[in-house]
């Protein structure tokens, strides 16, 4: 399978199953969508009825394009088969009981009152509640204990906000350091939080602690304080800008984002970017939201061409910051080209329900945070551990080939079938296809992977 395009000025080729990446000119573009579908003979007349009138193109020199293709084929770089599929059920249950990452749902309260909050203004569609040191304590001792031969184990305090039961995520921290010595494990934290109760003794602990940051800003004021309020109704953007200011400049290089999220209301997200940027942020995230179809934020069919147009411009921007020696960092545009992630991960996806999981405040396990508050979802508890061993097949069953949808689609070994939460929620089923989030994810891939291939032969230069 491959999948031709032509963004920034270039003629792209992935070959989906080698994972190879060609930029080519216009008649090897042309040709290589030729060469399965017509004899060779008929693809160079083609190519000689559309080219011919230029000097630089001789029947002989077509001849030779269509040997190089079918040298590239035979190499395994141009229309690799798949050898994937049979492997796919093998590579997940290999890891099978094997737990990497929590989740910790430290607060199920939230300072402020955002309308598009999936997690009803971190509620959770539930009581309030605020995570106790004895429950997050076993839930670190779950994570160990399930953690197998790994020994690099990942934990997130979230909420809600996290900040408003702060000392127990400092407790937990300080048991975390205490017993990874003791089992030769190495935590790392992330904190998430909406900045409101950022001060110098919680920038301290992060930038001590933390190995990533994650820190929510819609971009423009106007756009921020119509979301992203408090329980008065009053924005929030200029009480937290200053506090992220001063964290990330004491973080001193260390990993942060600046997560955002772009609705209805502004589909023309660049431009929060760009605010993003004006503030000194580099490390950014914009995130399409997540609710339901009637919710008056939720994306319509008019907005996604204006979301298109913002992914390409945004690749153009970051293509000429980085020209120009001031380079950013878009979450959705990382993408190793050379190294990859492995084709385990490539396959299997995210791992929620099965390396993956969130904790509530009473010790309740869900495959991740989107599932909390759905019942059925419930895996168990960090105290007894898994036994709705029913729920848990179903996500081990996730991978790309669980999806018929995804068959044909050149961007699956990218998405690895995508997010089970967003399937879930649209279609009813873990497995099942978020359509928006499909056209979406492809729009990216194609604008990350124009834009490292800009840079590469930018190098070249």
């Amino acid at each position: 399978m491959i999948h031709r395009y032509q963004l920034g000025g270039l003629n792209i080729v992935l070959d989906i199953y080698s994972g190879s990446v060609h930029v080519v000119d216009e008649i090897a573009y042309d040709a290589i969508g030729l060469y399965e579908e017509v004899t060779k003979d008929e693809l160079i007349s083609r190519l000689f009825d559309k080219y011919g009138d230029r000097e630089d193109v001789t029947r002989e020199e077509l001849e030779e394009l269509y040997e190089q293709i079918g040298e590239l084929k035979a190499a395994g770089s141009l229309f690799a088969p798949d050898t994937f599929r049979d492997k796919a059920g093998d590579l997940k249950k290999k890891t099978s009981g094997v737990v990497k990452a929590l989740c910790l749902h430290i607060a199920h309260t939230c300072n402020l009152d955002c309308s598009y909050c999936f997690a009803s203004q971190g509620k959770y569609h539930g009581e309030r509640a605020l995570m106790s040191l004895e429950v997050g304590k076993r839930a670190l001792d779950f994570l160990i204990e399930n953690s197998g031969t790994r020994r690099n184990l990942e934990v997130d305090f979230f909420g809600g906000e996290p900040l408003m039961n702060f000392e127990v995520v400092k407790e937990l921290v300080a048991y975390a350091r205490e017993r990874e010595k003791e089992c030769g494990k190495n935590f790392r934290f992330t904190l998430t939080t909406n900045g409101m109760l950022i001060d110098d003794d919680v920038i301290e602990f992060a930038n001590r602690e933390c190995s990533n940051v994650v820190l929510s800003l819609d971009g423009r004021k106007e756009i921020h304080d119509r979301f992203r309020v408090d329980h008065a109704g009053r924005g929030s953007f200029d009480t937290i800008v200053p506090k992220f200011q001063k964290l990330v400049e004491a973080r001193g290089g260390k990993n942060y984002y600046m997560r955002g999220t772009f609705t209805h209301a502004n589909p023309d997200f660049l431009k929060d970017i760009e605010v993003m940027l004006s503030l000194g942020f580099r490390e950014l995230s914009m995130e399409p939201v997540v609710c339901a179809p009637d919710d008056p934020s939720a994306l319509t069919a008019e907005d996604l061409p204006i979301v298109m147009e913002q992914y390409e411009k945004l690749a153009e921007l970051m293509l000429k910051c980085h020209r120009e020696g001031n380079p950013f960092t878009f979450y959705h545009y990382m993408i190793d080209l050379s190294g990859g992630p492995c084709i385990y991960k490539r396959i299997s996806g995210c791992g929620s329900g099965t390396e993956y999981m969130a904790v509530t405040p009473w010790g309740d396990l869900y495959p991740c945070h989107q599932f909390v508050g759905e019942e059925k979802f419930k895996l168990g508890n960090v105290f007894d551990g898994v036994d709705n061993h029913e729920i848990q097949g179903e996500f081990e069953a996730c991978n790309v080939y669980a999806r018929p949808e995804c068959a044909d689609c050149w961007a699956k070994l990218y998405c690895s079938g995508g997010c089970a939460a967003n399937a879930y929620h649209a279609t009813g089923s873990v497995t099942g296809v978020y359509a928006t989030g499909c056209e979406l994810f492809r729009k990216r891939m194609e604008c990350a992977i124009m834009l490292e291939a800009a840079k590469t032969l930018g190098s070249d230069e």
